[in-house]
């Protein structure tokens, strides 16, 4: 297989991860037993586009009819617009107004039937306010026991900042189910790897990446599942150029500069030796007490000056 083919996102790629499941499992649920409205919510990179992907591809097994926007940066009435194409509505010269009582009909007829309806907001982050209301809105078109219309709003961290503002309070109660997705650790990373490679069909012995090539790779991706593909693909072809297997570290380091990757630093004190973190500690408890002692000592001056001054008559 090529190695491009490898480290590319598809579901049928998909990797395990407590928290990825946890999304997972919140999206399948959410929308299948009409929740309403679900947030899932990920720092660039952790897999959100993957996520989505996984849920489109359910949603299409389960006979769900949905509306995917992925570029929601756009005017109330061509949102609208949009959903109406998507779910295969007539929109062409509609009022807002209009396309709200088309899409009313729409979702009471598929109900009826037992059919669910589904709207997927991919970088809901770059929602402005007045649309998100709208949105809101939508979760009004409801019968008495279930929402005819789950709504999926995926982001960046910073969609979490806007629903937690105060103007979007009423939005924020009504969200049913929310996940942030966090990046992988070290082992998780290693198993990522891994299994991308045997789905690939590589097999397990002889090693395609060193220990400590993996070991780099963490360091430098920080865990963020784009960057381990974007440094896994780029050094086995660097390898694979130069002839070299396993992939070696420095490999993994030199992809890492042409990306301008860097290390994350570690704290001045903790990079220190035990020996000066130590003889730094003491330095300090020595200077505390060369304080406290001329702190008494001023105390004591002070005490002085005042007793002669007791008992004088006047």
């Amino acid at each position: 297989m090529h190695v491009q083919t490898i480290f590319r996102v598809d579901p049928q790629s998909y990797h395990p991860t407590p928290r990825h499941n946890e999304a997972l499992a919140n999206l399948h649920y959410g929308v299948g037993r009409r929740k309403g409205f679900i947030v899932i919510t990920g720092e660039v990179g952790t897999g959100k586009t993957l996520l989505v992907r996984c849920l489109l591809s359910e949603l299409r097994k389960n006979n769900v009819a949905f509306a995917y926007v992925f570029n929601p940066v756009l005017p109330v009435v061509e949102f609208f617009q949009y959903i109406m194409a998507d779910f295969g509505l007539a929109y062409a010269g509609r009022t807002k107004a209009e396309m709200l009582l088309d899409l009313n009909r729409f979702l009471i007829q598929r109900h009826a039937r037992g059919l669910i309806t589904a709207l997927v907001v991919d970088e809901a982050q770059a929602l402005r306010h007045e649309l998100l209301e709208e949105i809101r809105l939508l979760t009004n078109l409801e019968t008495s026991q279930q929402k005819l219309l789950q709504i999926v709003l995926m982001g960046q961290p910073e969609l979490e900042t806007i629903l937690d503002s105060q103007q979007l309070r009423q939005l924020k109660q009504r969200v049913a189910l929310r996940c942030q997705l966090q990046p992988l650790d070290a082992e998780q990373t290693h198993s990522y790897i891994l299994s991308r490679l045997e789905r690939a069909g590589a097999a397990s012995t002889p090693l395609i990446f060193s220990v400590e090539a993996l070991e780099k790779i963490f360091e430098y991706s920080r865990g963020i599942p784009r960057m381990i593909n974007t440094l896994c693909e780029n050094s086995m072809v660097n390898a694979f150029a130069r002839e070299q297997r396993p992939v070696a570290p420095e490999i993994v380091t030199e992809v890492a500069a042409d990306f301008r990757l860097t290390l994350p630093s570690l704290p001045e004190e903790a990079s220190l030796p035990l020996a000066a973190r130590e003889e730094n500690g003491e330095s300090l408890l020595r200077s505390l007490f060369r304080l406290l002692r001329t702190m008494d000592n001023q105390t004591m001056e002070a005490e002085k000056s005042l007793q002669p001054a007791v008992g004088r008559r006047t």
